[in-house]
């Protein structure tokens, strides 16, 4: 299977699987089918064993995780599209959930937050989006990973009280930069606010 059938008109139409990185848009009046479009895509990816993340925000495309029931009206559509081997079937589906209650919580560190989104968030000032930046530039200088915002505060704590010699090495603000892709998995709080002793946790 190296294509995913979207639908058919006057002719079939499909997604070529090394298409299936490139940007697109499903767009339509209401009751068109975007989000039967959108699922039908979902379905033919997890088949190809491509992770699919889809924010759902009104629960139309929970459905996945069940198969289907059989009716008259869809064996007469598979016929008229000529799908060979037709069958309904449950695709592999992990509910996330941003507070952990409802199913997988989902998690990002605020090292992978980044400054410049972190300040967005915060809808912080200019100058305390300067710090932002000087604070996450020392944690990278020195390897650190942020976790969360028990990690920032500690850092944060730690920029505060060594203000003057960080400033004279590293400037009132810190040059735009990009994230690096990988950090250690072993990081400290203690450390990022005292880095001469610390107790290391594991994440």
């Amino acid at each position: 299977m190296d294509q995913i059938l979207l639908g058919k008109g006057e002719h079939p139409v499909s997604l070529l699987a090394k298409y299936g990185n490139r940007h697109g848009l499903v767009a339509g009046a209401t009751g068109t089918g975007k989000t039967v479009s959108l699922m039908v895509m979902a379905e033919g990816f997890s088949r190809l064993g491509v992770p699919v993340f889809m924010a759902d925000v009104k629960g139309d495309v929970a459905g996945l995780a069940l198969a289907g029931s059989p009716s008259e009206k869809t064996q007469q559509r598979v016929a008229q599209i000529g799908i060979e081997g037709y069958k309904q079937e449950a695709s592999p589906v992990v509910f996330w959930d941003l507070l952990g209650k409802s199913g997988h919580p989902v998690r990002a560190t605020i090292s992978e937050i980044g400054p410049t989104l972190l300040a967005r968030i915060l809808e912080v000032n200019d100058t305390q989006a300067g710090v932002l930046e000087i604070a996450f530039k020392l944690a990278d200088d020195r390897g650190l990973l942020l976790l969360d915002l028990d990690d920032l505060r500690a850092l944060l704590g730690f920029v505060a009280d060594n203000r003057q010699e960080i400033s004279s090495t590293m400037g009132s603000s810190a040059p735009s930069r990009s994230r690096r892709s990988s950090a250690p998995s072993c990081r400290s709080r203690a450390r990022a606010a005292k880095p001469s002793s610390a107790s290391r946790r594991s994440t």
